[in-house]
C-alpha cells in the first residue's frame, strides 16, 4: 500500500534534499524511502529507479537555478547582469550542493520528461540573453557559453573540493575573476577565418 500523500514531486524533493545533505552518488532508493517513512517497493510506483530519480532531480534543481537567476538578471544589462548571473549560480550551488552536481553530472533523462521541462531550455535562453549586451554572434557566442559555463562551475567545484585554501578570499578572486570575464568578453577576439563550425 503507497503511503497516502506520496507523490512523484514528493519522492523527487525528498531525494533531492537527500542529495543535498550527503551528495548526489550517495543517493540511494533505501535513503529516500527511510526519509519518506515507506518501504522501499513504495517508491516504483512515482519513479522508475534511481536514475529516473536523479534525472527528476536534475531537472528540479535546473528550474531552481533558472528562476534564481532569473530573478537576479531582471532588469540588467552587461556587466551588472553578468554579476549577478554569477553570483545566483554561485549561491544556488553553496545552498544546494547536491542538487547543482545533479545539474552538471551527465544523467539519461526520459526525452518526454525532459520535453515538459522548461528549466533547461530557459537556462539556455537566459544566458544567450545575458550575453546580447556583449554583442557576440556565432560562433563566438557559443565559446563565450562554454567559457562562462566553464568558470562558474570550476570555481564552484574547487570551492566545494576545498581546492580554495589559500589565504586570499574565495570571494576577492571571484569578484577578479568575474572582473576579467566582462573585459574579455568586452573585447572577445575575432574568430579566425574559417573557424565557424
Amino acid at each position: 500500500m503507497v503511503r497516502a500523500g506520496l507523490t512523484v514531486e514528493r519522492v523527487t524533493i525528498a531525494g533531492a534534499e537527500l542529495a543535498d545533505d550527503v551528495g548526489l552518488d550517495q543517493v540511494t532508493m533505501s535513503q529516500v524511502a527511510r526519509r519518506l517513512g515507506v518501504k522501499d517497493a513504495s517508491l516504483y510506483t512515482h519513479v522508475r529507479g534511481l536514475e529516473d530519480l536523479r534525472g527528476r532531480i536534475a531537472l528540479l534543481a535546473a528550474d531552481e537555478k533558472t528562476i534564481r537567476i532569473a530573478e537576479a538578471t531582471a532588469g540588467r544589462a552587461g556587466k551588472d547582469a553578468l554579476v549577478a548571473f554569477a553570483n545566483a549560480w554561485r549561491d544556488y550551488a553553496h545552498t544546494h550542493p547536491g542538487r547543482y552536481m545533479a545539474t552538471q553530472t551527465p544523467i539519461r533523462i526520459d526525452p518526454a520528461l525532459a520535453a515538459e521541462a522548461p528549466g533547461p531550455r530557459r537556462a539556455v535562453e537566459l544566458t544567450y540573453g545575458m550575453l546580447r549586451g556583449y554583442e557576440l554572434a556565432e560562433p563566438d557566442l557559443t565559446d563565450a557559453v562554454r567559457l562562462l559555463r566553464s568558470t562558474f562551475h570550476g570555481f564552484v567545484a574547487l570551492e566545494a573540493a576545498g581546492g580554495l585554501a589559500h589565504e586570499r578570499s574565495p570571494q576577492r578572486s571571484w569578484t577578479r575573476a568575474l572582473d576579467a570575464l566582462h573585459t574579455l568578453l568586452e573585447h572577445w577576439p575575432p574568430s579566425r577565418k574559417g573557424d565557424s563550425s
